[in-house]
């Protein structure tokens, strides 16, 4: 009962979140995470023991894979060495440098520990990415990179803990062999994902096949994809996470969508919609609640005099130290890219050293963070002495997630204010493109339709008399709304099948300009859902006309009668 009102309070409080955010100045991820300090800080506050496996199954899994669908195909591949820069190696470059300057500075953190403590806080934040860094705020391209630098990190960052972690416990480390394992890990993940892809993928071609299935079956089978990837990589200890990761980014490329009936993929993106609300609503809420016992154990070593300050003074500190690396690894990458590109004669999009401001700033800790810290053993054999620095290590990454979001949620405004944003206006105009392109393939079909029944004149007619209510819908792209008359009856088969040959036909021109990658996954979103809501509107129409007719036809009969 008590996991059951947990449960219940932490969604009425997400929903509240969603409320407060409309009137609080501040990022929802803060509100989120201050609402969960608010109902652990007193006294009898809520107390919830955070299970940092289960935590990464429930949660990591599902958010991942819908962060890989919404991420644009098109410019991750361009933004690609950019992505992978950041997100393989300023892990590493983090690790390294972090973990030697903790260990000269704390030289009661021992250097294994060190290292994955910094492991656990290279990775950012996905959700604390998208929420501070907004549409509103810096160019699309910087958004996509830190987007995609999120989506990766993950893997590599628990990945690189789980081998200091080995060297903590063992005394052994060897990094030829940790890079080889890293390599085999990553991979076996990103293999393990496309084998899920594509048995998913045949089983819901199945299900299509069978026909008459509800569409909530569908739906079913696609939200257990990230898990059955996410476990699948676990049970052959590979990276889980790079597996969903994996899933979410081909999942178009796999057709499954495509096998997907049309209420199924209606359904599918409202609860798309609902689940990364939600679940990043309790993540956030869960952080909140962990971090006033973790705080109120404020470490000895932090704190030699007693006084509230040392340890505050201490985590920013470590903070800086964080952003400075992250800063200089912007910075070298930027350079040497810019001069590969010079000397190869291209053009490349250039970061002002205030937009490396910004995405060093953008770099927050979150939940990834604080489920890597407390996933370290207590002890290092079963009778053996405690983990050492634990309680030391887990202070500090509390510390930083706080730090780090509370320094970009006051910082980035100010230093991405005046940025140019020109690259959204390119976004508004491949959506009008889109739009025009899929129009116009809608009207070409209905026009074929016509011509091919012009061999049997009652059929003709029908289709000539549904297109002629089409089109001019198609040309101003407003519903037709026309009165209800007698000819309905006669030309309702035409106008149907018509309709639906014309959505279908809307459908694969825009999935061809996604093939062409002249539109990105974003426009082909937006687009294609304005199509799908107008099927859904028109099918729920001429369902309204037949009933009308049926009723005008029985008050016929009985005024008859």
């Amino acid at each position: 009962m008590a996991v059951a009102t947990l449960i219940l309070l932490l969604l009425v409080l997400v929903a509240a979140s969603g409320v407060l955010v409309r009137f609080l100045p501040l990022p929802l991820p803060i509100i989120q995470i201050g609402l969960g300090i608010l109902l652990a800080w007193p006294i009898d506050g809520l107390r919830v023991e955070l299970e940092p496996e289960l935590f990464l199954l429930v949660f990591v899994p599902p958010l991942l894979f819908i962060d890989g669908i919404m991420l644009p195909k098109r410019e991750f591949a361009e933004l690609a060495p950019r992505i992978f820069g950041l997100a393989f190696g300023l892990v590493f470059f983090t690790v390294v440098v972090f973990g030697y300057a903790l260990n000269w500075l704390l030289p009661q953190v021992p250097l294994p520990v060190a290292f994955a403590l910094a492991a656990v806080l290279s990775p950012t934040d996905a959700v604390a990415v998208s929420s501070i860094v907004g549409r509103d705020l810096v160019p699309a391209r910087v958004r996509h990179i830190l987007e995609g630098e999120s989506l990766l990190n993950d893997a590599s960052g628990l990945v690189v803990l789980r081998f200091a972690v080995a060297a903590a416990l063992t005394g052994q480390f060897s990094l030829g062999e940790t890079a080889l394992t890293f390599v085999l890990v990553a991979a076996g993940g990103a293999l393990a994902g496309f084998a899920t892809l594509w048995a998913t993928a045949k089983v819901l071609r199945i299900v299509a096949k069978i026909g008459d299935v509800r569409p909530e079956v569908e739906v079913v089978i696609l939200i257990l994809l990230p898990f059955a990837a996410y476990l699948l990589a676990e049970k052959f200890h590979l990276s889980g996470i790079l597996a969903a990761v994996t899933a979410g980014l081909f999942i178009a490329r796999a057709g499954l969508f495509g096998s997907l009936s049309f209420p199924a993929r209606m359904q599918n993106m409202a609860l798309i919609e609902m689940l990364s609300f939600t679940f990043n609503g309790v993540i956030f809420l869960l952080l909140g609640l962990q971090l006033p016992t973790i705080i109120r154990n404020v470490p000895p070593e932090l704190s030699l005099y007693g006084t509230f300050w040392e340890p505050v003074l201490a985590v920013l500190m470590l903070t800086l130290i964080l952003l400075a690396i992250r800063f200089a690894w912007i910075v070298f990458g930027s350079t040497v890219r810019g001069l590969v590109e010079r000397w190869r004669g291209r053009e490349t999009f250039r970061l002002t050293t205030r937009l490396k401001l910004v995405m060093t700033l953008a770099g927050v800790r979150g939940a990834i963070t604080l489920a890597g810290i407390l996933s370290l053993p207590l002890a290092i054999s079963e009778n053996g002495p405690p983990f050492p620095a634990r309680d030391l290590v887990v202070f500090i990454a509390a510390g930083v997630i706080i730090c780090s979001l509370v320094l970009a949620s006051v910082m980035l405004p100010i230093v991405a204010r005046g940025i140019s944003l020109d690259e959204e206006e390119e976004s508004a105009i491949e959506e009008r493109m889109a739009r025009q392109v899929a129009a116009e393939a809608a009207i070409a079909r209905i026009e074929q339709m016509v011509d091919e029944a012009r061999t049997t004149p009652a059929l003709y007619e029908a289709r000539l008399a549904a297109a002629q209510q089409l089109i001019p819908a198609y040309r101003q792209r407003i519903a037709a709304g026309e009165e209800e008359d007698t000819t309905v009856k006669d030309i309702q088969p035409a106008l149907q099948s018509m309709l639906d040959a014309a959505f279908a036909a809307e459908q694969a021109a825009l999935r061809g300009l996604l093939r062409e990658r002249k539109i990105d996954e974003t426009t082909m979103r937006a687009v294609i859902g304005e199509v799908m809501l107008n099927q859904a509107l028109n099918g729920r129409q001429q369902a309204n006309k037949r009933t009308n007719s049926k009723k005008t036809s029985a008050e016929k009969a009985g005024a008859r009668k």
